[in-house]
């Protein structure tokens, strides 16, 4: 059985005006067999994280320009920072074979010398097994130290030493038009292959699960399996971990990269942690109910309604239950979770925050005093 399933999808928004346009995650899942498809300034060499790790730094800005007078020494540089992942996860689907083994594969770059690794979130979602393959062709059982979906990032650990990890560059100093070379492993069978082409715009804001996302986009080959792959600069440094591109057009030349600068405090945090506690949380699972989602009839109303509440979390103090529908968070009306979320950013833990729910008909107000998220 080799059936492909298909990824999730991304809607793409341009700051001050909407498009139509839908990126799809660089990693795709195949049933049985197949492929699936950080704010930091440092700027000196060898420092340490605030999770004891040292890392690789550069010395001064990213490189400028979009030439590259030779992409062979980049990736003889870069190319054994970055490794191969693949995964299994036990389904439940509906399938007639029952429960059943799903396989994946995406990338990964090497954060510290003793194992340290950077991917996606969504490359080891729901794994039950990770696999680590270097550029050396070692095999390696992998565990998840932490995962942030919000971000779509997360750690894995295997037991290694003397790895060759990233430098790390700045993600802040580039400029449209500066070089990229992504490494990673395309289809999830051709590890090591090297792409180039230019930063084609920053901060564009992708939206994926109702998380939104500022992306760098570059026209570099991306494509199914570069997932949590390594998007470089002229001069090797790590900018970008590599996680959409465009494929509902067939249009080529459109993959996103997560900025390094934004995901090295959440690297910090997840393996210091396991998850990041510096943010505000509800501590609810939400669901967007539409009417046109409904192949019956039903009395429920067009929304975002709590679907489960985390016991002693933020919302379960404040007297929210299950099945309420929000109709307005800090004084402002939502009917999705994305626009929950957007408000919730902007605040911090121990923000006082009213909302506004129906329960059974009634409107009800509640206060909820911000927590950090709950495991």
């Amino acid at each position: 059985m080799n059936q492909n399933q298909t990824p999730p999808e991304f809607e793409s928004k341009r700051k001050h005006r909407t498009t139509n346009r839908m990126i799809a995650i660089g990693a795709c899942v195949v049933v049985l067999s197949g492929v699936a498809g950080f704010a930091g300034n440092m700027l000196a060499d060898g420092l340490t994280s605030s999770g004891g790790i040292t890392i690789n730094q550069q010395t001064g800005g990213s490189a400028k320009g979009g030439k590259i007078e030779n992409v062979s020494d980049i990736a003889e540089k870069c190319g054994p920072s970055v490794v191969e992942i693949t995964t299994e996860a036990v389904s439940s689907g509906n399938s007639i074979f029952g429960q059943y083994i799903q396989q994946g594969a995406g990338s990964g770059v090497i954060f510290s010398e003793d194992g340290y690794i950077i991917t996606n979130n969504h490359v080891i979602e729901n794994a039950t097994s990770i696999t680590v393959t270097t550029q050396t062709g070692d095999e390696y059982k992998a565990t998840l130290v932490g995962t942030d979906s919000q971000t779509d990032l997360a750690v894995i650990k295997i037991e290694a030493n003397n790895l060759t990890p990233a430098t790390i560059g700045d993600s802040d100093s580039l400029q449209v038009g500066d070089a990229a070379i992504a490494i990673g492993n395309p289809l999830g069978e051709l590890g090591g292959t090297v792409t180039k082409g230019i930063i084609s715009a920053l901060d564009r804001e992708i939206t994926v699960e109702d998380e939104t996302m500022t992306l760098l986009q570059t026209d570099a080959a991306i494509n199914p399996g570069n997932s949590g792959g390594g998007l470089f600069d002229a001069n090797g440094n790590l900018i970008g971990i590599v996680n959409a591109k465009e494929s509902s057009t067939g249009i080529e030349g459109l993959g996103f990269a997560i900025p390094i600068n934004g995901a090295i405090d959440i690297i910090d945090e997840l393996i210091e942690n396991g998850s990041v506690t510096s943010r505000p949380a509800l501590n609810v699972s939400l669901y967007d109910y539409a009417s046109g989602q409904s192949f019956g009839g039903s009395s429920m109303e067009d929304g975002v309604y709590i679907v489960q509440v985390v016991p002693q979390g933020a919302a379960d103090k404040a007297g929210l239950k299950q099945g309420d529908r929000i109709i307005s968070f800090d004084g402002k009306e939502v009917s999705t979770s994305a626009e929950v979320k957007a408000i919730l950013r902007e605040h911090k833990i121990g923000d006082k925050v009213n909302m506004t729910v129906s329960r059974d008909g009634k409107t009800v107000d509640v206060t909820i005093t911000l927590q950090q998220q709950s495991s």
